[in-house]
């Protein structure tokens, strides 16, 4: 659980009990040898009837006298590194508090799990909004308006893309800042920068439709410069962040895969149709240059 100052203890292969402090910094800790927020004199390890007891004297900081208290245990490896504890059953349960006056524990069923489902939520709601609807409402609007038919339908989805995937991105950021307030203290600062400047630029946009000058009107060419370069920017950092979100949840490999080859998908489409655009661009001018050859002769 990120945030948590951990006490860890282990028995190594040829009996040896190790025990030591960790704290944990991301969901892909190592439960590395470190120190904590408040000092530990002194720890030890008791292993008998397949049980560890930790033993430790922790010097809190003044005037704290109840603290959270959570409970984890998991497989140790062959490489006498420590590995990842499960994410079902028990293991979500695990958390109580501790009062160090009365010695009263008092147990907080599915505390984690709710906090975990929160993370789920959060890179969910954000990789839909920002990883997905914003690439296909750039797509829609830079290849849909290509094919006079589809005017002003595109439009009109490029609008609905983009206005959806804000709104749920805004969504996202809630559960963002309600995880932050959870986080004990440890702050993800890259994600959490890029995803402010994500809800700014965002907005950026929104204002900046209001004020779309007409085709003919000479600033246009401007104000599209100024539109797709924030557009394409918003996309770019959207991908970035969610897989420096990914690098924070940590979560099962195949999410990760999956998000990228949905990426793939997206790519190769807008690839395929550049090349369409093109090709029907370069014949449409080929056409207003040499009007001769739009006339057929009757006999």
């Amino acid at each position: 659980m990120v945030g948590s100052q951990s006490l860890v203890a282990y028995r190594n292969p040829d009996g040896i009990l190790k025990a030591y402090t960790s704290p944990v910094m991301s969901y892909g800790t190592k439960l590395q040898e470190g120190n904590l927020s408040f000092q530990v004199p002194k720890i030890s390890a008791d292993f008998s009837n397949n049980e560890m007891i930790i033993y430790a004297t922790i010097v809190l900081p003044k005037n704290m006298t109840t603290v959270s208290h959570v409970w984890q245990e998991g497989p140790v490896r062959s490489d006498n590194h420590l590995g990842m504890h499960s994410l079902g059953g028990d293991n979500v349960k695990s958390v109580g508090t501790l009062d160090l006056l009365s010695g009263k524990v008092t147990t907080t069923k599915g505390g984690t799990s709710g906090t975990l489902h929160f993370k789920q939520v959060h890179g969910i709601i954000n990789a839909a909004s920002w990883g997905f609807l914003m690439p296909v409402g750039a797509i829609t609007a830079r290849y849909m308006k290509v094919f006079q038919s589809a005017d002003p339908a595109w439009f009109y989805a490029h609008i609905i893309c983009q206005s959806s995937a804000y709104l749920l991105g805004i969504a996202g950021a809630g559960t963002g800042i309600y995880l932050g307030n959870k986080s004990h203290g440890i702050q993800h600062s890259t994600h959490r920068t890029i995803g402010i400047l994500l809800l700014v630029l965002g907005f950026i946009q929104v204002l900046a439709l209001k004020l779309r000058p007409k085709k003919e009107h000479k600033y246009r060419i401007w104000w599209n410069f100024y539109h797709h370069s924030v557009g394409y920017a918003i996309i770019i950092l959207s991908i970035f962040n969610i897989f420096e979100g990914f690098n924070i949840l940590n979560p099962l490999k195949i999410w990760r895969l999956v998000y990228a080859c949905v990426l793939i998908v997206l790519g190769a489409i807008a690839v395929i149709l550049e090349v369409v655009t093109w090709v029907i661009v370069i014949r449409r001018r080929r056409r207003t240059e040499n009007p001769a050859s739009n006339i057929t002769a009757v006999a």
